[in-house]
C-alpha cells in the first residue's frame, strides 16, 4: 500500500485490515503512517508494517520493492501522487519532474516488480489510482491530468496482458475525495453540475469490490455519469472546455511554481 498515510490511501488500508489481511503501509512522512499503523494493529488484529519512504525520489520505488521483497504480496494498492495545481508555463522545472516521477515513473516500475512476481504465481492485484481529471485535457493542472490519464491507460493495457494469467489489475478512477489535503486547499464551488466530493472510505470500498470486473472503475454514480457525458455524449472540444471551466472555478488563482497544492479534481491527499 504505497501512499498510504491519510486520505484515499488510508481508507484503502483500512479497508483491507477490516478484512484480515496483512499490510505494508509505505508513504513519506513517518508520523502520521506509524500512527495509521498502530491504529489498524490495534483494531483488527493484523501484522502492519511501516515504511517511510518517498516513491518519487531517485531510487524510492525500487527501495520499496526490496522491502517488499521477503513478503508474500497479494495484492497492491499504488496511491502516492503529486498533484500540482496552477497554470503550466508558471510551473518550475523541478515541478514537472517530480510531478513525473511519482505519478508516472514510480508508477511504472512499482508496477513492473509488483506484477512480476504475482503473474507467475498466477493470482493475485493490482489497482493504481487515478483520476477523472485524467478523462481529458483540464486546464490548471494539466499536468497531473495527464500523468492520471498515462496511469488509467497503462492499468488498461495491464489489464488485458495479465487477465489470462490470472491477475487483476484496475485502474480506480476517482473523482473529487473529501480527503485532509482537499479540504485544506479550500477550493471554490466548481458549479452545480460537478459531483460532490466522495468520502474516501466510500471510494476504496467501490474499488475493492470491482477488482477483477474490468479494468476501470469510477466510484460513486453521479461521477459515472459525468464522465459518460464528458467522454461519450460532448464533443471533446466541449468536454474540455467545461471541464476546466469547473478547475478554474475551483481554483482562480495561480498557485506558487513550487507549490504542491493538492487536490484538483480527482485529487487525493496522503
Amino acid at each position: 500500500m504505497v501512499g498510504a498515510s491519510e486520505g484515499l490511501g488510508a481508507a484503502f488500508a483500512a479497508a483491507l485490515a477490516e478484512a484480515g489481511l496483512d499490510l505494508l503501509l509505505v508513504a513519506r512522512r513517518p508520523a502520521p503512517l506509524d500512527a495509521l499503523a498502530h491504529e489498524l494493529r490495534r483494531a483488527h488484529g493484523v501484522a502492519v508494517r511501516a515504511l517511510a519512504a518517498d516513491a518519487g525520489a531517485p531510487g524510492g520505488a525500487e527501495a520499496i520493492l526490496r522491502a517488499a521483497g521477503a513478503l508474500d504480496v497479494g495484492l497492491g494498492v499504488l496511491s502516492a501522487a503529486a498533484s500540482v495545481q496552477g497554470p503550466f508555463l508558471a510551473l518550475a522545472p523541478e515541478v514537472l519532474e517530480r510531478t513525473l516521477d511519482t505519478n508516472c515513473r514510480a508508477v511504472t516500475v512499482l508496477a513492473h516488480g509488483l506484477l512480476g512476481r504475482l503473474a507467475p504465481r498466477g493470482r493475485g492485484g493490482l489497482v493504481l489510482l487515478t483520476s477523472m481529471a485524467g478523462l481529458q485535457g483540464t486546464a490548471q493542472v494539466a499536468l497531473y491530468a495527464a500523468t492520471k490519464a498515462y496511469v488509467r491507460v497503462l492499468a488498461e493495457g495491464l489489464w488485458a496482458e495479465l487477465r489470462p494469467r490470472g491477475v487483476d489489475v484496475l485502474a480506480c478512477c476517482a473523482g473529487r475525495v473529501r480527503t485532509p489535503t482537499y479540504e485544506a486547499s479550500a477550493p471554490g464551488d466548481p458549479g452545480r453540475l460537478a459531483p460532490a466530493p466522495m468520502e474516501p472510505g466510500a471510494v476504496a470500498r467501490a474499488a475493492l469490490a470491482a477488482l477483477g470486473r474490468g479494468p476501470v472503475v469510477i466510484p460513486g454514480r453521479a461521477n459515472r455519469l459525468a464522465a459518460f457525458l464528458t467522454s461519450r455524449l460532448l464533443p471533446r472540444r466541449t468536454a474540455v472546455s467545461l471541464v476546466s471551466r469547473s478547475t478554474r472555478a475551483m481554483y482562480p488563482g495561480p498557485a506558487p511554481a513550487g507549490s504542491r497544492r493538492s487536490a484538483p479534481p480527482g485529487g487525493r491527499g496522503g
